[in-house]
């Protein structure tokens, strides 16, 4: 493991981003756990295996395993209409879009910020009111159109709904994943008992991107702030990577928040080779090929070829996981049996970020396997 490492390390000393903590575990052994560089450069601030950093959309996973609970105690069909939870949510041609469909960001919802004020993103009644009067881009289950924030808002309400209404989503997800999983430093939207460990959302690679650099550090900082009382299933989980890996390891191991059988379903590509209009911007500004999404459930798959992919060339086809803004990773490769967890500080444009991510996992990947 010396050499990812020194990889880290290079890339830190260059600036490339500030500090990354990183676990590397194989049939649930650690092989590696490093914090390495700074939670924040500007202030001389070490990074710590204990700091706490916004997860981005590693949450959309957390909030999928939410939403497969429910089809697992027979709440809800992974075919039932939205609308069927959510009435409202049928107006402007959305009648008859799945659950199946926002999961693999299958049905046609926009892929832009619901249209409220910055100040209301994190709050769930605002983001679904404005979410049911949106009409899809594209026509449901036609085409990959990935919603970054409108699809788990959705996805979110409609388990929150499935409880009786009353419950908070935090409160769900901290019930039935986190307190199961023994993920205390974990929670959808910041504790006050973790501000002090949280790792400041700070853009580092100003190129033009996905995301406008501003945009980002701004939704961190509505990310990390106890008194906005956060609640954004798409992105809005703090954690530690310890915790990310205890998330990890229970799918790798046969899951003990889903049932294999689900597990085995979620981690399924069900995309087929539709692209993912999420990087069209990237075939222009980096010449990147057009080449599958691979979306389960929840879930990102490594899939087949090669193409840019976060999780490695090296991969096994039906490793899956997650990744957040430019910034956060983790991925299981059952083949393998190998879990792998990278939190950075300093947010990267997103291209780039996944050229990092693949550089790092192959060198991982590599290791674990020679070891």
């Amino acid at each position: 493991m010396e050499r990812l490492v020194d990889a880290i390390r290079a890339d830190i000393a260059e600036q490339v981003y500030d500090g990354a903590e990183v676990i590397v575990a194989r049939g649930g052994e650690m092989l590696l756990h490093s914090a390495l560089g700074f939670a924040h450069r500007d202030s001389g601030r070490e990074l710590q295996k204990s700091d706490v950093f916004a997860l981005f959309s590693i949450s959309k996973s957390m909030t999928a395993c939410l939403a497969l609970q429910q089809v697992e105690c027979g709440h809800i069909s992974l075919n039932t209409a939205v609308a069927e939870v959510i009435p409202e949510f049928a107006a402007k041609g959305k009648a008859g879009i799945t659950l199946a469909q926002l999961l693999c960001h299958m049905a046609g919802m926009p892929g832009t910020n619901p249209d409220v004020a910055l100040e209301y993103q994190g709050d769930l009644e605002h983001v679904m009111a404005s979410v049911c009067q949106e009409a899809p881009v594209s026509v449901p289950g036609e085409r990959v159109s990935y919603s970054p924030i409108m699809a788990h808002a959705t996805i979110g309400e409609i388990v929150r709904r499935l409880e009786g209404g009353q419950l908070r989503l935090r409160d769900i997800m901290a019930r039935d994943i986190f307190i199961p999983l023994g993920m205390r430093d974990s929670a959808l939207g910041m504790r006050d008992d973790l501000v002090a460990r949280a790792v400041p959302v700070v853009t580092r690679d100003r190129r033009p991107g996905m995301f406008e650099p501003e945009s980002a550090e701004a939704l961190g900082a509505l990310l990390l702030d106890p008194i906005a009382d956060t609640e954004m299933p798409s992105g809005g989980v703090v954690s530690t990577a310890e915790d990310v890996f205890r998330f990890a390891e229970a799918l790798r191991s046969g899951s003990q928040i889903l049932s294999p059988a689900t597990l085995a379903l979620a981690t399924r590509i069900h995309t087929g080779s539709k692209p993912n209009n999420l990087y069209d911007f990237a075939r222009d500004m980096r010449d990147w090929p057009e080449f599958p999404a691979n979306l389960g459930f929840g879930f990102f798959i490594r899939g087949t070829g090669l193409h840019p992919t976060y999780f490695g060339a090296l991969a096994a086809p039906s490793t899956f996981g997650a990744m957040g803004a430019g910034s956060t990773l983790f991925w299981v490769d059952p083949e393998h049996e190998l879990t792998f967890v990278c939190l950075t500080a300093g947010l990267m444009e997103e291209t780039y970020s996944c050229d990092r991510f693949m550089r790092l996992s192959d060198i991982a990947i590599a290791a674990a396997l020679a070891a």
